[in-house]
């Protein structure tokens, strides 16, 4: 079993970074100022003998990949920024591409929305747009990837690059670029690149494109929207049954809206995961360790209860024996590596030390699934 973990390369000063948020602003700023919101609210969490490294280090991705290939995790996923020829946190990646001793297989996400203030939950406000141009700078995305994609710890599927593409229902001109890179990765000697998307709305409000060869269930929001999409539903149905409600009454109680910082019951939330009938012929099934956003969102946020390692291990067995039995995929998406400021990361902090880290050896050893060329 593949498990890659998704990986945040936001652990490092970049020069945007300090003009929008503060000098030094790194993602441990957003965990240092966390607080617990309620009694028994774990924050602020803490990276294990506060090992807030920098991610210009390249012994500190040494110590990732040590650490990942000692527990089982297959591969990274790093998120890639890149704004029309702009790029963003895109060091620790091309770090990761010039030292061949950092031996474990890779992907690439491209994270391809606009940068805006979100977090701080004021106005909205566009820090750097996202925008795709044309053909040429299609071409100079191209040739940017393809020393990536031509490296040989870059993940394949039946000998093409894994490229995902976190929300394509925002693009311009998707097939016809993605078209365009495959005639490029031709051209190229790669032969074709394999095209996965990610986030769950595409796959819950859109049409699905044929030219993807899959989609990820990124979790846990994958399940969550799930669970509200299915209670949206049974209310529509419901009210129309009995009658007496207009379409904007309708729509005002369907938004589901709430105040304050969200409980999300983390069993409630792997049941959806281990239950949902879904096309799995085209879908790769996805897994979380936590959820907990409020060191970038505060009371705005959302978060889980309930959660521990010793949950973890039970409902990531079910997913790994799902994942071969009924998706029939040899490979797994984790949220996440080091996603620190949202919950999920499976580096080991002060609480829990190595012990998400070790349900996933424990699993993947119970079930023959270690990966033990690594």
């Amino acid at each position: 079993m593949k498990v890659i973990a998704y990986y945040l390369p936001q652990f490092h000063e970049i020069p945007e970074n300090n003009a929008w948020w503060g000098d030094g602003f790194t993602e441990w700023t957003n965990m240092k100022k966390a607080k617990p919101l309620f009694q028994g609210h774990n924050q602020p969490r803490v990276p294990m003998n506060h090992n807030y490294y920098d991610l210009l280090d390249t012994d500190v991705q040494r110590w990732q990949v040590g650490l990942a290939k000692k527990y089982g995790i297959y591969g990274f996923c790093f998120y890639h920024y890149w704004f029309n020829g702009k790029k963003l946190l895109e060091k620790p990646v091309e770090n990761y591409l010039q030292n061949s001793d950092l031996d474990l297989p890779f992907c690439i996400s491209w994270a391809n929305e606009a940068w805006t203030n979100a977090w701080e939950g004021s106005d909205l406000q566009v820090l750097i747009e996202q925008k795709y141009g044309e053909k040429q700078q299609w071409k100079e995305h191209f040739e940017y990837l393809l020393p990536y994609f031509k490296d040989s710890r870059y993940i394949k599927v039946d000998g093409k690059p894994l490229f995902i593409i976190y929300r394509p229902d925002i693009m311009e001109h998707m097939e016809e670029m993605l078209t365009y890179w495959r005639e490029l990765a031709k051209e190229n000697g790669i032969g074709d690149i394999c095209y996965a998307y990610q986030h769950h709305k595409y796959y819950f409000y859109n049409t699905v494109s044929s030219i993807f060869d899959f989609g990820i269930e990124y979790q846990p929001g994958f399940a969550q929207l799930a669970r509200d999409t299915g209670v949206r539903k049974i209310i529509r149905k419901f009210a129309l049954k009995i009658g007496g409600f207009s379409e904007k009454y309708l729509k005002g109680k369907l938004n589901l809206s709430r105040a304050g910082v969200q409980k999300l019951n983390y069993d409630e939330i792997w049941s959806t995961i281990l239950s949902y009938e879904h096309n799995t012929e085209k879908m790769i099934p996805g897994a979380f360790v936590d959820w907990d956003n409020t060191p970038r969102r505060g009371e705005k946020g959302s978060l889980m209860l309930g959660t521990s390692p010793v949950k973890f291990e039970k409902y990531f067995e079910q997913q790994v024996i799902s994942a071969k039995n009924n998706y029939h995929k040899d490979m797994m998406f984790m949220f996440a590596w080091n996603e620190w400021a949202e919950g999920g990361y499976l580096e080991p902090d002060e609480k829990y030390q190595y012990a998400y880290l070790e349900a996933i050896e424990n699993v993947l050893r119970r079930n023959n699934e270690f990966p033990e060329e690594l």
